[in-house]
């Protein structure tokens, strides 16, 4: 297949949450599969991510989708087009404008069920939604939109698909820091786990933040807007209404002793694959749970990890039952005491840590490539 990619490609390097890997994930993954990727030329797809004016994102997405369909244009041939695009990034008429062309279009997004209660309309035009989270099918049906359950897109260097031979007697966790994490993982600590952990947020400012400015009344009003528009008058109603921040509390609980730099591409493939046990936490925060009731979904980390041939124990979600064999191929936990415990006994036990790594290898890349969720994606659609 012939395919047009929009996936946050960039030329710069914008001071948002990573994007850079998804092109690798995605291109490598279908030119792995067989298939022809075709890019839009000059495309700065992540600037529609960052903040801009509304007369600026209006000339953005002018200028991104009248290139977008020049490339259809000059490429007669093409299947089918694949995006991972936020609603912002989404031009209804362009869309509309490639399925004329003849050119199904498909969207994949992540963290539905995080940001939403009711999908934007934005969404609307696809053809195909690719929903990585089992929870927000209903979101889409109720949409009445057309959805396929699929994980994540993921692509390990071949290089890497193997076993490691060493192993470092930790437990490691890479991820930014957020409240529900830091409570997790203080736990850990103090049941005196061999801890360690990087990524951003966690190593504190050596010197005090001065307290932001206070938001003006029209701010404020915007973002619950904003946060109407995402999730609905019952939570919005619960915002402006509850006592308790929407943010959970935060630990006091000090982790320079267990804090690495945060690594750079090859340094967190390395930590994943030679940790004696790799820890996913798959928890969000919703307004009024607390604890281990957060609700959780499937992270990008559980499709890494296990391609790299970690020792992966992670946060039970609604999805994993459907992707590996738990127990078998990952572990899974669903409180802080059972991480503790199966991290304990998986420390203690070599011969079930290579089991775990060498059959969650072996699933997670024959069923769970780009490739395999790109072949039902073309079966779908009608195109095999």
């Amino acid at each position: 297949m012939k395919i047009l990619l929009a996936c946050q490609q960039s030329p710069h390097r914008y001071p948002i949450p990573a994007y850079g890997f998804w092109r690798t994930y995605f291109v490598e993954g279908l030119r792995e599969a067989g298939h022809e990727v075709v890019e839009v030329e000059g495309a700065d797809w992540a600037r529609g991510l960052i903040p801009l004016t509304p007369a600026d994102l209006r000339r953005w997405r002018d200028e991104t989708w009248s290139r977008t369909l020049d490339t259809i244009r000059a490429n007669p041939d093409l299947d089918f087009f694949l995006g991972y695009l936020y609603p912002r990034q989404i031009e209804y008429s362009a869309i509309r404008e490639l399925q004329r062309l003849g050119l199904p279009a498909v969207n994949f997004f992540c963290d539905n069920v995080r940001e939403y209660r009711r999908l934007p309309g934005d969404f609307a035009p696809f053809d195909l939604h690719w929903v990585p989270e089992h929870a927000a099918l209903p979101m889409y049906a109720a949409r009445g939109w057309p959805a396929l359950f699929a994980p994540m897109p993921c692509w390990v260097a071949p290089a890497r698909r193997h076993v490691p031979e060493h192993e470092d007697q930790v437990v490691s966790f890479i991820g930014r820091r957020d409240p529900l994490r830091a409570a997790l993982l203080a736990a850990a600590a103090e049941a005196d786990l061999p801890l360690i952990i990087s990524g951003g947020g966690w190593v504190p400012a050596v010197t005090p933040a001065l307290p932001p400015p206070s938001p003006t009344l029209m701010a404020r009003l915007d973002d619950w807007i904003d946060f109407y528009r995402r999730q609905g008058f019952g939570p919005a109603w619960q915002r402006l209404t509850s006592r308790r921040a929407a943010a959970p509390r935060e630990t006091r609980f000090d982790f320079l002793p267990y804090l690495r730099p945060e690594p750079g591409d090859e340094a967190y493939a390395a930590i994943l694959r030679r940790s004696a046990v790799t820890l996913g936490i798959n928890r969000y925060p919703q307004l009024g749970v607390e604890g281990d009731a957060e609700p959780t979904y499937s992270r990008l980390r559980d499709l890494e990890a296990p391609m790299l041939g970690a020792c992966y124990l992670t946060e039970w979600a609604p999805e994993l039952p459907q992707l590996y064999d738990l127990g078998r191929e990952i572990e899974v936990y669903r409180n802080a005491g059972e991480l503790i415990g199966l991290a304990q006994a998986l420390l203690a036990d070599p011969a079930r840590r290579r089991a775990l790594r060498t059959a969650g290898l072996r699933r997670a890349h024959a069923d769970h490539s780009v490739g395999a969720t790109v072949g039902r994606i073309i079966a779908r659609l009608g195109l095999g």
